[in-house]
């Protein structure tokens, strides 16, 4: 018989627990999301204020002068300062803080990365930019050297005194070149890398001592890390202290970031500080006010590369390559009453400023015309035929074999010797008109380079032609790159355009009395000066070997792909 359960031995215990009533939930999650934020907002102070509220960190202008006395200066005084011995003044500045006009480093590292490493480096580039503006300044630097220099050859590194002078005179301030003017020996200190601003400052600022940070090498490669701060400031120091005895003024230029390093404020005299708000109100200087012609650069990319216009760039590549693609079966397999509204169709303009004197003047000749360009691009002759809607036969000094094969002109090789490219010459004028680029290497900036005399014997029958292009995006001539891709990055662009002039003939060397060596030269040389009056270019003695010894380190030697 079943016993009940109030008679059962074993007994159960249950022990009340309440349930949590509505308000009690409400405050355990309240806790909850303060102590979150809390630990949050703790983290965004110690990671993002010293980018964003410098003061916490860098003494301001009215707390230095109430500290160090008559040491510190605002920047703007400076310039009315007139009283500086060119002999006794030695005159330090930070390149970043205190040259350049542009607040961000960026696009300096980007040319590094898309001339020296690649496309692939500088999309990587690109794709980190959001890391480096979360983190500090000194990290963000750190990433970019390792990003752009890891794996580059040291011998092959050249964007440094090819590339970067360029664009570095471009962000030069009116207001800091004035000062520099006015100083005795110049020492110019940075934390980037030394390789990136050494031959701007010397070759083009006439800077006599570069102290930057060494990025350090292993067995011919850039390893992308940079050495110790305390060797360059060590460096510094030597110098201030072997250059400064018998200087009575040593004068020190600098941000606040850096203003209140000891190398500095331990040796200047002065130290006169930069703000924001000054570097917004600087000029940059023209073209005409560089201390030094800036005649030769080499390097892909037409644009200063700050973030926004990288992206742009790499959104317009896809769409850039498809338009080159039409452009050149266009150009090549079309006539030219087809090809030339299908090139105007896709963006390219091309304006010829013909000469009616020639036109009336063109009666049957047994010989052809000599046609005379300026260089700009290797599609000089290519464009002169659209123009002019006729077949000629273009003389070129170095030309890759893929450009030769697909041009769609007739191109005919030198040999660089005398009587055997005469010779040749010779026998093409024979056959038709003939084009001919005395220069030898392409000139981007507004110069002419020496024309060589030799077509001045070829012909009494001699049209200077003055040939100019422009570009946006991608520059289409080289020294140290694959000469075969000119052509394409120039029809990559998304609105290139060629202006052709043609101007009027010249008599040959038959037209001098006397003829010889002379008058060969003065051919040449009366050539160069109309093309360059027609430009509004400057007129050099300098020539192909001069070129390729600055910009590639050899003399003139074409890369075959």
């Amino acid at each position: 018989m079943l016993k009940p359960y109030s008679s059962l031995s074993l007994s159960l215990h249950i022990k009340y627990v309440p349930m949590p009533s509505f308000h009690s939930t409400k405050n355990t999650m309240a806790k909850f999301f303060m102590n979150y934020f809390s630990f949050f907002f703790f983290l965004y102070r110690l990671v993002f204020k010293p980018s964003k509220n410098p003061k916490a960190f860098h003494r301001t202008a009215s707390n230095i002068h109430a500290n160090e006395g008559k040491l510190y200066h605002k920047y703007p005084s400076f310039a009315h300062r007139a009283n500086l011995s060119k002999d006794q003044t030695l005159l330090l500045f930070n390149v970043e803080d205190a040259l350049l006009k542009s607040p961000s480093l960026f696009p300096y590292f980007m040319l590094v990365a898309f001339e020296a490493g690649g496309l692939l480096r500088a999309f990587v580039l690109i794709l980190s930019y959001p890391l480096l503006r979360l983190v500090g300044e000194d990290m963000g630097l750190k990433i970019m050297v390792f990003v752009c220099f890891f794996g580059v050859k040291t011998k092959s590194f050249r964007v440094g005194s090819a590339v970067l002078p360029k664009f570095f005179l471009e962000d030069v301030a009116v207001e800091t070149l004035e000062v520099l003017k006015k100083g005795g020996k110049k020492v110019g200190f940075s934390n980037v890398p030394r390789v990136m601003i050494e031959s701007f400052l010397r070759d083009y600022l006439d800077i006599d001592f570069v102290v930057g940070r060494e990025v350090k090498v292993f067995r011919g490669y850039f390893l992308g890390v940079m050495e110790d701060k305390k060797q360059s400031n060590a460096a510094l120091e030597t110098i201030i202290g072997s250059q400064g005895l018998g200087i009575c003024d040593v004068i020190g230029i600098s941000g606040f970031k850096g203003s209140l390093q000891y190398h500095l404020s331990s040796h200047c005299k002065e130290i006169y500080l930069v703000r924001k708000a000054d570097k917004r109100s600087w000029q940059r200087i023209r073209r005409d006010e560089y201390l030094k012609p800036l005649i030769f650069h080499d390097g892909r990319l037409a644009f200063m590369p700050t973030p926004l216009a990288t992206l742009a760039m790499f959104m317009w590549l896809p769409f850039g390559i498809t338009l080159s693609i039409i452009r050149a079966i266009s150009g090549i397999l079309l006539p030219y009453r087809l090809s030339i509204p299908i090139l105007a169709y896709t963006g390219f303009q091309l304006s010829l400023s013909p000469n009616p004197s020639l036109q009336s003047s063109n009666t049957r000749k047994t010989r052809g015309r000599l046609y005379v360009c300026n260089h700009k691009t290797l599609l000089d002759p290519l464009y002169l035929s659209f123009s002019l809607q006729k077949d000629l036969t273009a003389v070129t000094y170095s030309l890759s074999r893929v450009s030769e094969l697909l041009a769609p002109i007739k191109t005919v090789r030198l040999a660089r010797d005398r009587d055997q490219d005469s010779k040749m010459m010779e026998k093409m004028l024979n056959k038709g008109d003939l084009v001919v680029c005395p220069e030898g290497t392409t000139c981007r900036e507004p110069y002419l380079l020496r024309f060589s005399p030799l077509f001045a014997e070829m012909s009494d029958d001699i049209v200077p032609v003055a040939m100019d292009s422009h570009v946006s995006m991608f520059y289409g001539t080289t020294a140290g790159g694959l000469k075969c891709l000119d052509p394409l990055f120039f029809i990559m662009n998304p609105r290139p355009s060629y202006n052709v002039r043609v101007l009027d003939g010249v008599y040959g060397l038959s037209s001098f009395l006397g003829g010889g060596e002379r008058s060969r030269f003065e051919v040449a040389n009366h050539v160069q000066s109309e093309i360059g009056k027609a430009l509004g270019f400057g007129c050099t003695r300098l020539t192909r070997r001069d070129k390729y010894l600055i910009l590639a380190g050899n003399e003139g030697i074409v890369n075959k792909c």
